[in-house]
């Protein structure tokens, strides 16, 4: 009988999740009879099912809906709002009395009769207790349709998709299975990195890897559940929010199908929740408030789930009001969170990132829904401790969307391993924000107040020596040469933590605890790495809390002077495949993969990188590549990724803007010079150009329009604008040249009217932001707005609208 009763429990809550939503859209359609019947066959069933488990409780409420969906599809009765609010009251209660028959928990019995009550006609007098019947021994079945032949019996089991349920620690055995391919596979690859091995184990590696990664993702399967999971609370909880706020609110759910671990569903569920609560409390406006603004009395608020790579992306899209940026700032400034002169300084993205500061709330009054200021903060710490973002965009009477994203699993990790005191540790690579060396020019760390402080480019952050913290001993943090790794904690401040050596990133499975490490509060998990040795990972929210870690204050931030961000600019030092040492610019470099030989090849006439899922160009220095593993920096413009691999990384250095230019166009844009070495930097756009297989050939330059660059003295003008108007198909000509007032168009930053007597008076002038956000409607264009700068240009010279 308890298997049975376990089994009834288990189906009940499977089947009440979804149940919420065939009842909100039966409301909205009470024609639908496919919902209605769904409803009917949940109350039927557990009414059959009560009376052999012997649960008069719910056998009781069960029976009382039935008699009353029964009327409603024998047309004795029309639903409308009151009947509808009163089934829903009565399955609450069915799934309450559930998990109280689980959990051992009390429920008053006092309440049924009232919900029962409830479904009786608006005006009939309430039947006693009495007069409800008991249900006979056996529940009088409904009407049954007839049976379908025995093709249709086929084609119906062909389309319900099959499913067992498994147990939890079968599922744990055989990731445990898993996690020790994966360390066998990571063994494996550090002895061939060490060429402990022969070189025909390559080749039995790849297929190791290929296998590992196979049965990895099936096994990870099984852990996966449909996120409509997720999205099944959605209809009951914008209808009962919106009805309680008086406001119209139709819910577009898109992405049901998606699949993600079931942890993640549960760490997710909550964050989700508060932000659908918070679209139609602060976002919605009231129906008279959207007809003055003409729009549908009705708001729109849609969720979407979509899969990104190794990530899942959930949208929370409205059409509502917009966040008030500058009402938002106010309100910033006058709950502490910041200063006027800081707010005065922040762009317009950290602006809307106040939206996630402790304590700040925009409601006027505290309600059952919000007011407190216990939001957004929350929302951002839930999902950044499972490794996650939370992004958000508004516009000012348009709308706002937020943004979710979140790892398939937490299981299987991306990570950093650090050396401190002699031990080794692992932090997750989604909360690293960059690794910096202290003792250059770019870092620097010297206590204050009793406190570490890190000076990064001009930033102030706090930092944890990690030895001191953990109680390892140590060298002085302050005078000994280390290395930082700036991290975000869940709160979504910043801090580094002060450490001997980063070794090395892989992925890591990670394992529950100790009882004793957990204790502990700062670790999040363990881990064995390729070397076999365990390994703890750390739990960078809870160090940032235990240490009292509180961003740094304006007094300990000076701003850096005007001219700081081109004196320098954070470059990539690498050795290339044909030995030399060459640089790029870090802003260009998506992410640094390390693949197998076999992930690059010749398809459809050229080099491409098979990886990730993505096929990417691929523009090596040598025409040969090594038929061995290689690192590849993935290198993005914005809009396209191209591949380039590379020997090995050298170092993230703070490098002059200014190069040497080469003699002639090519992969190489330039000399760099850099501490006594000359270091080849790589032409990003010559780059692309070489990557893009449908580039169009340009005209004669004889006929190509001349675009002036009237910022002649600005090295992001010469490096990176005038290249891309090159690639583009255009003559480039700079202020104070041979031939400048034949220009065709003039682009100007903020140096034109040095410039005034080299312009043509009547060229059309495309002005430049360093801003993404347009404070005013002055038809500049942004900068790194690529689309939008080319379709200026193809305007102005007369090439496209």
């Amino acid at each position: 009988m308890d298997d049975l009763l376990a089994e009834f429990i288990t189906e009940t809550r499977e089947t009440l999740e979804a149940l919420g939503q065939e009842i909100v859209a039966w409301e909205a359609n009470p024609a639908d009879r496919t919902r209605l019947d769904s409803i009917f066959r949940f109350v039927h069933t557990v009414k059959g099912s009560c009376g052999f488990l012997d649960l008069p409780r719910l056998q009781k409420l069960s029976h009382a809906a039935e008699d009353v969906l029964a009327d409603v599809r024998n047309g004795r009765r029309q639903p409308d709002a009151r009947l509808v609010n009163a089934v829903l009251a009565v399955i609450d209660r069915i799934g309450e009395l559930s998990e109280a028959i689980q959990s051992g928990a009390a429920v008053p019995h006092h309440e049924d009769q009232q919900l029962i009550d409830a479904l009786a006609p608006a005006g009939a007098e309430p039947a006693p207790a009495a007069a409800v019947p008991p249900p006979p021994a056996t529940a009088p079945e409904a009407p049954v349709a007839t049976a379908p032949t025995a093709p249709a019996a086929a084609m119906l089991a062909r389309a319900v998709p099959r499913s067992i349920r498994l147990p939890v620690d079968l599922l744990d055995r055989m990731m445990a299975g898993v996690s020790d391919l994966v360390l066998a596979r990571n063994e494996l690859a550090r002895q061939m990195r060490e060429g402990q091995t022969a070189s025909g184990a390559e080749a039995a590696f790849d297929r190791l890897s290929a296998s590992v990664a196979e049965i990895r993702d099936a096994i990870t399967r099984t852990r996966m559940a449909r996120i409509d999971n997720l999205f099944s609370a959605l209809p009951r909880l914008v209808r009962d929010t919106s009805a309680d706020l008086g406001k119209l609110v139709a819910l577009d759910v898109q992405g049901g199908d998606v699949e993600l671990d079931r942890e993640m569903i549960e760490a997710i569920r909550d964050p989700l929740t508060h932000i659908v609560r918070n679209a139609i409390d602060h976002g919605v406006e009231t129906p008279d408030q959207r007809q003055q603004r003409g729009k549908p009395i009705t708001a729109r608020l849609r969720i979407a789930a979509r899969q990104s790579g190794n990530q899942i992306l959930i949208d929370a899209i409205d059409d509502g009001r917009g966040i008030d940026v500058e009402r938002l700032v106010e309100r910033a400034i006058a709950s502490g969170v910041v200063t006027a002169e800081r707010a005065a300084g922040l762009s317009h993205k950290a602006r809307l990132d106040l939206m996630f500061a402790p304590g700040l709330s925009t409601a006027t009054a505290v309600t059952a829904i919000s007011g407190r200021g216990v939001g957004m903060d929350v929302v951002r710490a839930n999902v950044e401790r499972i490794g996650g973002m939370v992004e958000i965009e508004s516009r000012i009477g348009e709308g706002t969307r937020i943004t979710l994203r979140a790892p398939l699993t937490l299981t299987i990790i991306p990570a950093l391993t650090i050396a401190v005191a002699g031990q080794n540790y692992a932090i997750p690579r989604s909360a690293i924000e960059e690794i910096v060396r202290l003792g250059t020019q770019t870092a620097t760390m010297a206590p204050v107040g009793g406190t570490l402080l890190a000076t990064i480019r001009g930033r102030r952050i706090p930092v944890v020596a990690l030895d001191r913290f953990l109680g390892l001993g140590g060298c002085d943090a302050e005078t000994t040469a280390r290395v930082l790794v700036v991290v975000r904690a869940g709160g979504g401040e910043h801090y580094a933590l002060a450490v001997d050596a980063v070794l090395d990133h892989e992925e890591l499975v990670v394992k529950p605890a100790a009882p004793a490490i957990v204790a502990a509060g700062v670790f999040a998990g363990t881990t064995l790495p390729d070397n076999s040795r365990p390994m703890l990972l750390l739990d960078v929210a809870a160090i940032a809390h235990q240490a009292g870690v509180r961003p740094a204050g304006d007094e300990a931030a000076p701003r850096p002077a005007p001219a700081a961000a081109e004196t320098s600019e954070q470059t990539l030092l690498f050795r290339d495949l044909d030995g030399m040492e060459r640089a790029v610019r870090l802003a260009l470099v998506q992410r640094i993969d390390e693949v197998p030989a076999s992930a690059i090849g010749r398809i459809a006439g050229r080099m491409r990188m098979t990886y990730d899922g993505l096929v990417l160009p691929l523009v090596a220095a040598v025409d040969d590549l090594p038929e061995r593993r290689l690192q590849v920096l993935r290198l993005s413009d914005g809009s396209a990724e191209i591949a380039y691999p590379i020997d090995q990384v050298i170092d993230v250095v703070a490098a002059a803007p200014r190069i040497i230019p080469a003699s002639r166009p090519g992969p190489v844009a330039g000399v760099l010079p850099f501490a006594g070495r000359a270091i080849e930097m790589l032409d990003a756009f010559w780059l692309f150009a070489e990557a893009a297989a449908d580039q169009a050939a340009g005209a004669p330059a004889t006929a190509t329009p001349l675009c002036l660059l009237a910022d002649a003295d600005d090295p992001w003008t010469r490096q990176v604008l005038a290249p891309l108007v090159t690639a583009a198909g255009y003559r480039v000509a700079f202020a104070g040249e041979c031939g400048a007032a034949e220009a065709d168009v003039v682009i100007a930053g903020g140096a034109l009217a040095d410039a005034a007597a080299d312009v043509p008076a009547d060229a059309p002038v495309i002005r430049l932001r360093p801003e993404p956000a347009r404070r005013q409607d002055d038809g500049s264009v942004y900068r790194y707005d690529r689309a939008a700068l080319l379709a200026a240009i193809g305007k102005s010279v007369g090439r496209g609208a």
